[in-house]
């Protein structure tokens, strides 16, 4: 049988989901949440299956790959029973979240009795092009089924056989409750066309959701016929105020990078105020090199003190270049400066945004509400760590990802975020009718009044 060429291949599958996002839109609550929990179910009793595929993957990046990288790749991409059970017990989480779709989130009546109100519905068809694992891209899928939503999954080659395994339980559990065929699709060809292809295709898919790492996010953003909804770019930053308690600060930016430094929302930069750069910068930069084994790239000012007093570790922290400064790390680099005032740190935010998370360390309640003020980011903390910045830890049941820029939403994108408004207008006859023209001197009054 002759395969037919990718392009065809995933116009025929996104004008499908097109198609059955009609009938996604109008399913009921009780559908999607059986929907959700049947595949739950399954997911777990096709355990030996689901392990089975993934051992494929697991020798498939051994292969592909040298000794030292392979080893950390097939740590990476190895399935237990543990992540089984949490790919189950994410998408019974989702089951239990408010369902969105027909929320009205405002009412207003017009003086002639017309009642308006905004309704929430879902957006459609959401394409979603991955570089992440199972866990991450069934929660995606898992909240834009219950948002509503069609959704086109098109993922990396590290799982692509568990991904399978997955997705056509997946896929069988939730027409099996009722999801019409075709609103839950997995791109199974391997082409690296089939992504640019799927981000094309403005006619059938309604939104795109990025996420992997830097190249791919670009090439989404840059390429992207329709609109982007998260891309995971931007810069995370800590600020270390000159009034911040100092063990608190430190605990907070060695989670911040060291709990998981391949996320979008590990730090990539530490500005400390040059107040408590000398009892800070010594303790934290040995933390973060010793402990954890995290490249430290600092200004001069960071190099001199980060050895005292034994200068053990002056030659361990390197130079930072302009690079360095607004660059999103995504593994174990920390670039770290030290500022001469609030306003610096400010500025330095400001100047290699866009903000993925920022945060600040400070006793001072009045420097804290300025910097919540004055910093244009997705997400703004306070004496917390930047790793908190994600849907989950908000109580938004998940996310796909998060939104720097300010269109659509900000921050975490769950499952409100999933759906947009339309406007609902109940009448009882009412018609309009031509506006009086004003005379010229009553748009001159208008017009010093600043109305017009």
């Amino acid at each position: 049988m002759v395969e037919v060429p990718v392009k065809i291949y995933i116009t025929n599958l996104a004008k499908k989901a097109k198609s059955a996002a009609k009938q996604t839109a109008l399913l009921s609550t009780t559908v999607k949440n059986q929907a959700l929990r049947a595949t739950a179910d399954r997911l777990m009793e096709s355990e030996e299956t689901i392990l089975a595929a993934n051992l494929e993957d697991v020798e498939a990046v051994g292969k592909r790959l040298d000794r030292e990288a392979g080893a950390e790749a097939v740590k990476r991409v190895r399935f237990t029973s543990d992540t089984i059970k949490e790919i189950a017990e994410r998408l019974r989480g989702v089951a239990e979240l408010h369902d969105p779709v027909g929320m009205v989130t405002k009412v207003w009546r017009r003086p002639n009795g017309m009642e308006v109100s905004r309704v929430r519905v879902p957006l459609g068809v959401i394409g979603v092009i991955s570089e992440l694992g199972p866990v991450s891209t069934v929660g995606t899928a898992a909240l834009c089924l219950k948002a509503g939503n069609a959704c086109i999954l098109r993922v990396g080659t590290d799982w692509s056989r568990t991904h399978q395994a997955i997705m056509t339980l997946f896929r069988e559990a939730a027409e099996g409750a009722g999801v019409p065929s075709g609103g839950l699709a997995f791109v199974e060809r391997p082409e690296k066309e089939g992504a640019m292809e799927l981000i094309r295709l403005n006619a059938s898919v309604d939104a795109i959701v990025a996420r992997g790492g830097v190249g791919l996010r670009k090439t989404v953003v840059e390429q992207a016929r329709m609109p982007v909804l998260c891309a995971d770019g931007g810069v995370c930053h800590v600020y270390i105020d000159g009034d911040a308690d100092l063990p608190l600060a430190q605990n907070i930016v060695v989670n911040s990078k060291a709990q998981d430094p391949t996320q979008p929302n590990a730090v990539d930069t530490v500005l400390v105020h040059q107040a408590v750069a000398r009892p800070l910068l010594p303790p934290l930069v040995t933390r973060l090199l010793d402990e954890f084994k995290i490249e430290v790239h600092g200004c001069p000012a960071t190099i001199s003190l980060a050895g005292t007093p034994d200068l053990s570790h002056y030659s361990s922290v390197k130079p930072a270049t302009d690079d360095d400064w607004g660059k999103q790390f995504l593994g174990k680099v920390l670039a770290m400066k030290v500022v001469k005032s609030m306003d610096e740190a400010l500025a330095h935010i400001s100047l290699h945004g866009p903000g993925h998370a920022d945060v600040i360390v400070t006793r001072d309640y009045a420097a804290a509400m300025r910097f919540v003020r004055e910093v244009d980011s997705s997400g703004v903390l306070v004496n917390a760590s930047t790793r908190l910045h994600e849907g989950q830890e908000y109580g938004l049941g998940g996310e796909v990802g998060v939104n720097v820029g300010r269109m659509q939403a900000r921050g975490p994108i769950s499952l409100e975020e999933l759906t947009c408004q339309k406007v609902v207008v109940f009448g009882t006859g009412q018609l309009r009718h031509p506006h009086p023209v004003p005379t010229a001197y009553e748009d001159a009054i208008m017009l010093k009044k600043g109305s017009v």
